[in-house]
């Protein structure tokens, strides 16, 4: 993917914010471009600054932050620097987040509760976003929220493609974690001709992140049980998940997720667990600390690569997942 840095009198320049450098740089290798250099640094009292060191007049900028922790200081600084590039007179504005925070808060659950998913689409068009490119958001309706183009990606193929690799897919059973990920696993199905199966669970919602019970739904007995999910945060759902797949009788079970948030326990979770592998993208940084043996991290950045190229060249963004409904 070279060449594309200039066409005719337009101009890609990919911007990239403190919360992941070594994502966005993966990117510009595989468009064969360097990120603009930016001065970006904090006041003493924690206010962000930033300063773009050559002219982005005209340009279609492609501002790069995944919104890892601590969340706020990256959707902070990704806001100002879409506000810079404004400013300064880009000519379009992609916001490329990869992991797209706040994105678990789409809908009001009971009374008193904010959407904040749809205030983070309002705040980024209002600092001068014409457009939001995101990986696997945590629903489909998120992309209502922000008034512009959304291009939303989606990992399953690198995912997929891995585990078609590695197991024998007449052993594979796909299982949704949950109901709220049955539409995932179907695609999953699709791409592996594997059977579904689906964990239902039942929360309380009194206390964040609690699950009080797992009912497993379709044959799993003596089969490989790839779960699906979109991300894994403290990894209490995977691996309760998993055990209830071994009490019914399954023979292995691999976990995948888009994101890796991997907070709090989650590392220790997943390392003492059955679960054989975990295997993620790298859209959030998982340092050398939080890695462990059965981790495979592949990368997102060609995927990432390919959307800002066809966005640019005006191509189709949904012609990377031809075949995947």
């Amino acid at each position: 993917m070279t060449g594309i840095k200039a066409t005719g009198e337009k101009k890609l320049m990919l911007f990239s914010g403190r919360g992941y450098p070594e994502l966005a740089t993966e990117v510009a290798d595989c468009l064969d471009i360097e990120t603009t250099p930016a001065a970006l640094y904090d006041f003493a009292n924690g206010e962000i600054f930033v300063r773009y060191l050559e002219s982005v007049r005209g340009s279609d900028a492609f501002v790069l932050q995944s919104h890892t922790a601590p969340v706020n200081d990256q959707i902070m600084e990704q806001l100002i620097m879409v506000d810079a590039l404004k400013r300064a007179s880009a000519k379009r504005i992609t916001v490329v987040a990869p992991f797209f925070g706040y994105a678990r808060q789409d809908k009001k659950h009971r009374g008193r509760e904010p959407i904040s998913a749809r205030l983070m689409a309002d705040l980024f068009r209002t600092a001068g976003a014409d457009r939001l490119m995101a990986v696997d958001l945590h629903t489909a309706q998120i992309q209502g929220f922000f008034d512009g183009p959304v291009d939303h990606l989606f990992a399953l193929p690198i995912l997929a493609e891995y585990v078609a690799r590695k197991l024998d897919l007449s052993e594979v059973t796909v299982v949704a974690p949950d109901a709220g990920r049955v539409r995932t696993a179907e695609r999953w199905t699709d791409r592996l001709g594997a059977p579904l199966a689906i964990i239902h669970k039942r929360r309380d919602p009194e206390v964040a992140n609690q699950v009080k019970v797992f009912e497993v739904v379709g044959h799993v007995r003596g089969r490989t049980c790839v779960l699906v999910d979109d991300m894994i945060d403290t990894g209490g759902t995977i691996v309760k998940a998993a055990e209830a797949l071994f009490e019914q009788g399954a023979s292995r079970v691999l976990a995948t997720a888009t994101h890796g948030v991997l907070s709090g326990p989650a590392v220790d979770r997943l390392k003492n667990s059955r679960i054989s592998e975990v295997i993620l993208t790298n859209t959030l940084p998982i340092p050398e600390e939080r890695r462990f043996d059965k981790l495979t991290v592949l990368s997102i950045a060609p995927l990432i690569a390919r959307a800002v190229s066809e966005v640019f060249t005006d191509g189709s963004v949904t012609s990377l997942f031809e075949g995947d409904s």
